[in-house]
């Protein structure tokens, strides 16, 4: 019983020894083969990442050749000194502190931080100045030394008490010096630019004297101007006649050559200019020394018109007086800057004037086109003939916006004579091309009326000057719309004119003070003037005018 109760218990602990054993020889099977593809996936990470390292490397450049490979990529230099990084901004931002130190140390008579201050501005502008030319940013090398100096004399100049209260005070007194000074600057610029506007230029002058000793050395001139006047095209109501008044030679032949030059049949065109005493032989002989393509060209002297006197006309008789000659003559009455363009002599010129006497300058005629002097014609406008005014006297291109270029914005509504008469929201117009019914003219007395309202105006309370506000009260009630491509005007100042609405116009306007044969001109606009003008007339050339 004991032998076969110790040999069961012996296979008990048999089978359970083995039973440990398989359990150990099992476990670190599992273990190994973790670890096994740990080493694997270990291995191929170490490979791919030695690859990566050997496909990633920089190349191995000296020092000379990577300086070398920098100078040579250009950047924008404004960017660089936006940027908030860069030392550009820095040197900038240094520079324009230490200016205003440079101001408080001289106030405060400490010449020598000033100095020493201006000094390193120089260099600063120096610096700056190379980087904007080379078109390279600035390295740290050339800033650092700059901007330690400064750094140290600012706070040399803040430990001399000039603090921030004081910067402010005193760059504030700055501040509103230079707007005084902005401000003269601006009524000089405005006086200049009116000056050189007035101004004949020294080419026109010398063209008129070569064409005035022509007209005198020549007889054979004088004789074929009188036959040219007693020509019956001058009053034939068939062909179509322009009228122009003018003292500049150029201009008027500009105006001639581009109308016949747009025009299906120039040779019934018929062109009336008048001018003054002094340029009436240079303009005569012009016109007879050139031929524009067959057209007709009657030039005439303001003298002739023995009617226009102080008797007749409220303006001869208004220029006859010392205070407005006065007022538009003399420098010493210029005062205010906004009234600088109201003292152009050149708005109670006569010649300026004479389109509101042009019935009696001729009479005989029923429709007639008047053109200033600076405009250029880009379309045929006999069709301006046929164009329906309806009653009116007048046709014209009315440019009122909204509420701009109204009534209102050219004559005093506070003067009851205005007001009680005038609708101020009507619709301005313009001056420059226009088309006028004779009959209707004469039948408006219209003519009376610009003499009533130049009378009114004596005291120049109801408009400052100029034609167009006396245009817009002789012809109230008289004008009729025109389309828009018929006269653009806006060349004389005017940069931002649509390309496309000048090349559809029938007439551009240099209205303004920038007149294409000066050299304000708007080099945009110059070209279309420039086109019409003779440039190989041996006089044009010897002048030097292009």
């Amino acid at each position: 019983m004991l032998r076969g109760t110790g040999h069961g218990g012996g296979d008990a602990r048999r089978r359970a020894l083995e039973h440990r054993r398989s359990s150990r020889r099992r476990l670190p099977g599992w273990i190994w083969w973790l670890l096994g593809i740990f080493l694997l996936v270990g291995l191929m990470l170490f490979v791919l990442h030695h690859n990566q390292k050997e496909q990633f490397r920089p190349p191995v450049v000296d020092n000379g050749s990577e300086i070398e490979e920098v100078s040579h990529e250009k950047v924008n230099f404004t960017e660089e000194l936006l940027s908030s990084t860069s030392f550009a901004r820095q040197l900038a931002d240094q520079m324009t502190l230490a200016k205003a130190y440079v101001i408080l140390a001289k106030e405060h008579g400490n010449l020598q931080l000033a100095w020493e201050l201006s000094s390193q501005i120089r260099n600063c502008q120096r610096v700056l100045s190379e980087g904007a030319v080379s078109g390279r940013a600035i390295t740290q090398n050339e800033a650092h030394p700059i901007i330690s100096r400064l750094a140290r004399l600012i706070y040399k100049a803040q430990d001399s008490h000039y603090d921030i209260s004081t910067t402010i005070v005193t760059l504030k007194s700055h501040a509103l010096a230079l707007e005084e000074r902005a401000k003269a600057a601006i009524v000089q610029s405005a006086e200049f630019g009116q000056l050189a506007a007035e101004s004949f230029p020294k080419n026109l002058h010398c063209l008129t004297v070569k064409l005035t000793e022509e007209w005198l050395q020549n007889p054979k001139h004088k004789s074929r101007s009188e036959e040219k006047r007693n020509s019956t095209r001058l009053v034939d109501n068939n062909l179509y006649h322009f009228c122009i008044f003018s003292d500049n030679v150029l201009a008027t032949s500009v105006v001639v050559n581009s109308t016949v030059s747009n025009a299906n049949h120039p040779q019934q065109l018929v062109f009336h200019v008048v001018t003054d005493r002094t340029h009436f032989g240079a303009m005569s002989t012009w016109f007879l020394m050139n031929d524009f393509k067959g057209c007709t060209v009657e030039v005439r002297c303001i003298d002739e018109f023995s009617w226009l006197n102080a008797s007749s006309s409220p303006l001869v008789r208004q220029l006859s007086e010392a205070e407005t000659k006065g007022y538009y003559y003399s420098a010493g009455s210029k005062s205010p800057e906004r009234e600088i363009k109201f003292h152009n002599p050149k708005f109670v010129s006569l010649l300026n004037h004479l389109r509101f006497y042009i019935p009696q300058i001729l009479p005989n005629l029923e429709k007639v086109v008047f053109l200033d002097d600076d405009v250029v014609v880009q379309k045929d406008l006999t069709q301006l003939f046929s164009i329906e005014l309806h009653g009116n006297v007048i046709g014209a291109v009315e440019t009122c916006l909204e509420s701009f270029h109204r009534y209102h914005k050219y004559l005093n509504f506070s003067h009851p004579t205005i007001s009680s008469k005038i609708d101020p929201h009507t619709c301005g117009w313009a001056f420059g091309m226009n088309i006028f019914d004779l009959i209707a003219w004469r039948k408006a007395n219209a003519t009376s009326l610009y003499h009533y309202w130049q009378e009114q105006n004596s005291d120049l309370l109801l408009w400052r000057t100029g034609t167009l506000p006396a245009g817009l009260l002789t012809f109230y009630g008289l004008m009729e719309p025109l389309d828009r491509r018929w006269h653009v005007l806006g060349l004389g100042y005017d940069l931002d004119i649509d390309d496309r609405l000048i090349e559809s116009a029938a007439v551009v306007h240099y209205n303004g003070n920038m007149k294409p044969w000066l050299k304000l001109a708007i080099r945009r606009y110059k070209y279309i003037w420039e086109r019409y003008v003779n440039f190989s007339h041996p006089y044009v050339r010897e002048c030097m005018l292009h």
